[in-house]
């Protein structure tokens, strides 16, 4: 007697057949460009340090050396980031076979082989430190400590409460100070303060919407996300988002009083800065912030109010002051 084939009922075998995917094409895909996005926060302190552009007394300058050594930082930090994409992964190969959408990731359907992974980590790791040093020690180290925290996050941090927000938040603060070094730019207490936090509320609003993404069903995917009710979360998004907004009210007349002629401009940034908190908050309350980097590409509203935002300190820094 036969019997009509049936779907696996396993629940880390993909129900849904993964689309026809070439080798090479899928390791890209697990390499997640998209995610590169994240790396520009590497020009944040060298445009605030008036390092990449300057107002000069001929009139506007544009730096072209540091410009090169801050767009080789991104390229640095975006092979590092994409080897421990790769490791992560491929480590989560098994719980991202339970995931609603992770599934489809190219390890976890198959695409990529995990030695293949592995190998082309290891690669991208190891050329992308090499490469970092040619723009500095300093910054070479920033990327170290980058790649072992990003490697510790994949293997132990990531199931620890609370540990697994630092790292996440640390990703970000890492990124900014390796734009720093990149160009050797001091960086003021107050805006430190903001990449912290602001760094925090990201990571938490991306817990919170991966919570509410899995409706509980966070069994065999991820340890923490059982943890973490919905309250101590909004608790630690309330705390931060507080406090970013706080300081970043404090860095605005801080540098208002060093550029009178500029005043109003750093002023008048604070209200697009208020509304692409709130706005995020509002986002990551409707479940849209599992994946940052996508829902800043995706919004237009958040991209106006940034553009916005962008162009009054731009005006402050460049032109009036």
């Amino acid at each position: 007697m036969t019997t009509s084939p049936t779907a696996d009922p396993r629940p880390d075998v993909p129900v849904d057949p993964p689309p026809a995917m070439g080798l090479a094409k899928g390791l890209l895909k697990a390499c997640r460009p998209k995610q590169w996005a994240k790396n520009v926060l590497v020009f944040i302190a060298p445009a605030a340090g008036n390092m990449i552009i300057s107002k000069g007394p001929d009139g506007i300058e544009i730096h072209g050396a540091e410009i090169l050594k801050v767009l080789l930082a991104f390229v640095v930090f975006s092979m590092i980031a994409s080897g421990t994409y790769l490791v992560n992964d491929s480590v989560d190969v098994e719980a991202d076979r339970r995931h609603p959408t992770k599934r489809n990731r190219p390890i976890a359907a198959g695409i990529v082989p995990i030695p293949v992974a592995a190998v082309a980590a290891v690669v991208l790791g190891v050329g992308g430190l090499a490469l970092g040093f040619t723009i500095s020690w300093q910054f070479c180290v920033i990327a170290v400590i980058y790649a072992v925290q990003t490697t510790l996050y994949s293997f132990w941090l990531k199931n620890e409460p609370v540990l697994d927000l630092v790292a996440l938040s640390g990703g970000f603060i890492l990124r900014l100070l390796a734009g720093a070094y990149a160009v050797s730019v001091d960086i003021s207490e107050w805006f430190f303060i903001i990449s912290c936090f602001g760094a925090l509320f990201i990571a938490v609003g991306k817990r919170l919407a991966e919570k509410r993404e899995l409706e509980g069903r966070t069994e065999g995917i991820r340890k923490t996300l059982g943890i973490y009710n919905e309250n101590y979360l909004r608790f630690l998004q309330a705390v931060s988002a507080g406090i970013v907004l706080v300081a970043y009210v404090q860095w605005a007349f801080e540098r208002a009083n060093e550029a009178t002629d500029a005043e109003a401009w750093f002023l008048v940034s604070i209200l697009p800065f208020l509304v692409a908190i709130l706005r995020y908050g509002l986002l990551v309350e409707l479940g849209k912030g599992s994946a940052p980097e996508e829902l800043l590409l995706s919004d237009r509203q958040l991209q106006i109010v940034g553009l916005v935002w962008a162009a009054l300190v731009g005006v402050g820094f460049y032109v009036a002051g």
